[in-house]
């Protein structure tokens, strides 16, 4: 590995140095070769994944540490908060010359554990492992994990559970919470932790007539586009609190989150969730609300010389890239799912009419779409109780196709319409095998979800390509883990 420590040459305020507590009778999950080939571990590292991605093995180039930060939840000041049961192992440079944390989850309690015990269960861990690296194939920008380890220790949740350890990697684990800890608890911080933050995640913006305001705009622009990614492959994250987004517009934290099945817009994924707050409808709005709160802690850092209300104003004024920066990359994306020209006046009317019918259907979201693209018109039709609507839709949607370069348009809906996604009954079937040490549904997962856009029969079972029965009750997920 070749490092790059620089998380801990900020102030010792922001973080505190322990190391990880390893799980008794740690024994390997699975393993992320590619990942780690792309991070440039040696055949050393590799040899020896289950005793780094359990805690037995630290690197004497960095100290492991826990942050400390805070952040609203559920729309209420939660104060601080901070990393409870994870640590920063090591800051690494990946094939491209990027900085990437290596951060080891279920690590033991830290200081900023809250009265948790600082672990986390094989369930929870399978469930992030797979969704990062399903979010990665799926082209949206997400932590990974290199690999997660299972053990003989249990852990008392509802039940006693396996305890796990998983080592995450991400591009920045820094969060808006980062920001409002320092504005609340440390406020002589900011100046420099925010000139950190953009040296290391937005250097092209110290040459901006005012880095700060390009700062701001970048990120609120990343995480538009994050958002917009998610929205287009059904994905709805459950707990976006402000200490659960970073800076860099990459997908953090996964609790009880979810991938559209049936289109439902407003199906809550989180029992927590009791006023549905994060429901997949309201993410782009929930998305503006904590950058709008984020842009807060950047009040302090006026500029001298510069006038303050003025300065707010600019402030603001940054936020006013959310909305067209989401819609842009939505409307582009949604009509490419739908194999129509983005310059047509009348593409993305048409592409809500068929999110209308599957909403009002019921019908499954990835699916139908795979069925458009294979133009299997007649088996959408036989599954909507409503024929004339579809016959409706399937009469513009093919006017406005006409005379366009279809081959085009069809090759760009393979890009964009994935034959799979992390159904939660899937995630489920691989939960239960690995809690009997069989991780053979782990691994058949990881390789189908490596290449969602590519039909591969060979590894595909029919529960992969639709949801549950009707009759089958879902797969409910907790904040729990």
């Amino acid at each position: 590995m070749y490092f790059n420590s620089r998380y801990p040459t900020l102030p010792a305020r922001l973080y505190h140095h322990q190391l990880p507590l390893p799980l008794k009778g740690a024994k390997a999950g699975h393993f992320n070769s590619a990942l780690a080939e792309q991070l440039q571990w040696s055949d050393e590292d590799k040899a020896q994944w289950v005793e780094i991605c359990s805690g037995q093995k630290i690197f004497p180039e960095f100290e492991p540490l826990a942050m400390v930060y805070a952040g609203h939840q559920f729309g209420q000041w939660a104060g601080q908060l901070g990393d409870g049961r994870g640590l920063l192992i090591a800051q690494i440079l990946d094939k491209n010359n990027q900085t990437i944390d290596l951060h080891l989850k279920g690590a033991g309690a830290t200081p900023y554990s809250r009265m948790g015990d600082g672990r986390a269960v094989l369930r929870s861990v399978i469930r992030e492992y797979l969704a990062g690296h399903a979010l990665n194939a799926l082209g949206v920008a997400s932590s990974n994990a290199v690999g997660f380890t299972s053990s003989t220790q249990g852990i008392q949740r509802e039940k006693l559970e396996p305890g796990a350890m998983m080592l995450r990697t991400s591009d920045c684990h820094i969060r808006f919470g980062h920001f409002e800890w320092i504005n609340q608890y440390q406020p002589d911080l900011l100046a420099e932790f925010t000139q950190k933050c953009i040296e290391w995640h937005y250097p092209e913006c110290l040459q901006a007539e005012q880095p700060i305001l390009s700062f701001a705009t970048q990120v609120i622009q990343r995480t538009a586009v994050m958002i917009a990614k998610w929205q287009l492959v059904g994905f709805a994250h459950g707990v976006m609190n402000t200490d659960n987004l970073n800076i860099t517009g990459s997908t953090l934290d996964f609790g009880p989150y979810g991938f559209m099945e049936r289109f439902r817009p407003n199906w809550i994924n989180n029992h927590s969730d009791y006023q549905g707050r994060y429901t997949y409808q309201q993410q782009p709005s929930i998305g503006h609300w904590n950058l709008w709160m984020w842009l807060g802690n950047l009040v302090p850092l006026c500029p001298e010389g510069y006038d303050k209300e003025q300065w707010k104003q600019d402030l603001a004024a940054c936020l006013e890239h959310y909305e067209p920066t989401f819609l842009e990359y939505y409307e582009h994306g949604l009509n490419q799912k739908m194999g129509l020209p983005s310059f047509h006046k009348d593409s993305f009317d048409c592409a809500m009419a068929f999110l209308r019918i599957l909403q009002s259907e019921q019908l499954d979201y990835t699916q139908n779409f795979i069925r458009l693209q294979n133009k299997d018109y007649n088996t959408i039709k036989d599954d909507c109780l409503d024929r004339r609507q579809f016959e409706a839709f399937l009469t513009q949607y093919e006017s406005i196709r006409e005379h366009q370069d279809i081959e085009e348009l069809d090759a760009a809906m393979q890009l964009a319409n994935p034959y799979y996604i992390l159904r939660n009954h899937m995630a489920q079937k691989a939960i239960e095998l690995a809690e009997r040490d069989d991780f053979s549904e782990v691994n058949r997962l990881f390789k189908l979800l490596g290449r969602p856009y590519l039909k591969q029969q060979d590894l595909e079972q029919p529960a992969d390509l639709a949801p549950l029965p009707s009759d089958v009750p879902e797969v409910m997920v907790s904040c729990s883990s």
